[in-house]
């Protein structure tokens, strides 16, 4: 490639539009699901095997077959995509893409087994399946649309459209001013104001400043950001670049987890074909402004996901959070003010510049501006990535978008913002979601991970379950989150072991109100919310646990016995055949009931490990746990 002109970006745009639009109206168009979900469950298989069966059918000229970022719809993935006409096949194997071949791009008869079907009916097309009615996608806009490899499909979707009108058309004040009337607050757990943070950074002095993209997305059941960036990493680069112009920067940095290579990979390719484009780099656009990104691998420390430890990460040292002020924007990397954001944030910024600041107020609550992207996981129907307008309800998450509670089972509660967060219950469920919405109801936005629990659910195991992440997470640089998480754990472990006191609930409250007010940083302060959370909402849950050694759920294995019902029980031994420690024994040698030597089998308490697999393979409904 060519460094590019401005006018011939333009250009460029508009003649891939037009390729684009004609390969869909007079042929069409197969997308293939390249998300690291799909591509876990074979989805570059089923992509060879379309390129494959479209040569065998001399079909190769007239249907274009492509893969793209996450659909979002990641419970039924594999997912194959088809254009014009918007038919949506699920559960898509490797061997299945002859038939979509033979059957649609030939015959033109639809695969039916493979077709969604919502209450069974057939759901053919994208817009008419539930999941995605209410979802408004911005941030998410290119994902499952264009090939992220491919920086032309990204710049025929208007990419760099927004960083064109910013390096010709506005002044960096202009650039901020937008930004500030969009209303946009950062996405990234905090909320704060995204236009007074860059305001910040521009007016801060210094010959030197930085633009740094936070990827190092740590909360357990989250992956909105990785998705954003294999689905669409040009819009991150787009966006970090509009900031280092609108702050006066020449330098970023996207600190992205290792554990995500495939986002690395399509973030690097993105970074190679803008470069070669001149896009990024020396005089973009022969603007005459400079701007380079470099890409910096966390290691995978939660902590470093509070940006004051992520800085000190990027600058070789132990990622560990320092006291602020003073703030980043003012004093940042290697001491220089930095503007850092994270991959949710940046996504919206090309957007806002390229519709206006106008049209994205519309969207959400006077609170908070605009769409989220939530990672709807846990005891859910259609568990999935997810983008909605601010101020859409729990309800309709969870029951329109979500599908409900899978097997019909009981809705407890909803986990946001990971081990930051707090349980909302059944009462809340009405509630429009933003920021101050979900900080009253004592959980909080975060990242965006939504976690659902259903009846069978143990709430004082969830509470273990996120200290014992926080424990192993704590950087140890304070005392309050230090010493505060392993004693909070250690009283949540006796509780779930059966050995609490009543005493132990005023003990979890009083540490974690203490962290709270003393913790460095977000992640000591935060650390408490689920304990302090589920006390508050399901008080009587730990008192059974405390008074009478009881778990409901069973997910307390230290509470949890098996037990064989002597009357069901035919002494057929296939419990014991299926036992890992043998803990299944013969009756008492020699004790007889009526005449008979007693056939039914017993459990060695002692030897028990409470998995289950007793009572799984019973076939008489012999075993019980309780």
């Amino acid at each position: 490639m060519e460094k590019i002109t401005r006018e011939a970006l333009n250009k460029l745009r508009e003649e891939k539009k037009l390729e684009m639009l004609k390969k869909t109206n007079e042929g069409k168009v197969l997308l293939v699901c390249g998300g690291t979900g799909c591509v876990s469950s074979n989805s570059e298989k089923i992509y060879d095997n379309l390129v494959a069966a479209l040569k065998e059918f001399k079909l190769e000229d007239t249907v274009t077959v492509k893969k793209t970022g996450c659909f979002g719809f990641c419970e039924k993935g594999p997912i194959v995509k088809v254009l014009p006409d918007d038919t949506l096949y699920v559960e898509v194997k490797p061997e299945d893409a002859r038939e979509i071949v033979e059957s649609d791009m030939v015959k033109g008869v639809k695969v039916e087994r493979l077709i969604y079907k919502e209450n069974g009916k057939e759901a053919a097309q994208g817009e008419d399946i539930e999941f995605y009615k209410k979802q408004k996608r911005i941030v998410l806009r290119n994902c499952g649309l264009i090939n992220p490899e491919d920086i032309t499909e990204y710049i025929a979707n208007d990419g760099y459209l927004a960083l064109e009108k910013v390096l010709f058309e506005m002044k960096p004040e202009d650039v901020i001013a937008e930004i500030k009337a969009s209303g946009l607050r950062g996405r990234g757990g905090a909320g704060f104001p995204t236009g007074i943070k860059w305001e910040a950074g521009m007016k801060a002095t210094g010959d030197v400043k930085y633009v740094v993209c936070n990827a190092d997305e740590g909360d357990p059941g989250a992956y909105m950001d990785r998705s954003t960036i294999e689905g669409d990493p040009n819009s991150i680069l787009e966006a970090m670049t509009i900031c280092g112009k609108a702050i006066g920067a020449n330098k970023g940095f996207v600190y992205i987890r290792a554990e995500y290579p495939l986002a690395v990979e399509r973030l690097k390719i993105a970074m190679e074909q803008s470069k070669e484009m001149g896009l990024l780099g020396k005089d973009i656009l022969g603007s005459g402004f400079d701007f380079d990104i470099e890409i910096r691998l966390g290691a995978g420390a939660f902590v470093c996901g509070e940006e004051t430890a992520l800085l000190r990460s990027i600058e070789g040292k132990r990622g560990m959070p320092t006291p602020k002020p003073p703030f980043p924007a003012q004093c940042g990397l290697w001491n220089a003010p930095t503007v850092i954001n994270n991959v949710e944030t940046w996504a919206n910024i090309p957007v806002i510049l390229t519709k206006g600041a106008d049209w994205f107020n519309k969207i959400g609550t006077d609170d908070s501006k605009g769409t989220k992207v939530f990672a709807l996981t846990g005891k859910i129907q259609n568990s999935g990535l997810v983008e909605v307008p601010m101020g859409t309800t729990l309800r309709e998450i969870i029951y329109e978008i979500g599908g409900g509670i899978k097997n019909g089972k009981a809705f407890k509660g909803v986990q946001t913002g990971g081990p930051s967060g707090g349980i909302i219950t059944a009462d809340n469920l009405d509630t429009p979601i933003d920021f101050g919405a979900l900080t009253r109801l004592g959980s909080m936005m975060g990242s965006g991970g939504m976690i659902v629990m259903d009846e069978d659910d143990c709430v004082v195991d969830v509470a273990k379950f996120y200290m014992e992440f926080c424990v192993d997470e704590s950087c140890g640089k304070c005392s309050p989150c230090r010493i505060g998480t392993r004693q909070m754990f250690t009283i949540l472990d006796k509780i779930a072991s059966g050995n609490g006191d009543l005493d132990d609930l005023q003990k979890l409250e009083d540490i974690g109100q203490a962290m709270k007010s003393c913790s460095l940083c977000a992640l000591g302060q935060s650390a408490p919310n689920p304990t302090l959370s589920t006390i508050k909402k399901f008080r009587q849950e730990y008192l059974d646990h405390i008074e009478a050694k009881k778990c409901e759920s069973g997910k307390c294995k230290k509470l949890l016995q098996f037990t064989i019902d002597e009357n069901k029980c035919i002494g057929c031994g296939l419990c014991a055949k299926n036992c890992p420690a043998n803990a299944i024994v013969n009756n008492a040698k020699g004790e007889v009931k009526e005449g008979k030597k007693l056939p039914w089998k017993t459990i060695d308490q002692s030897k028990c490990l409470k998995c289950g697999a007793c009572m799984n393979n019973c076939k008489f409904n012999a075993i019980y746990k309780k």
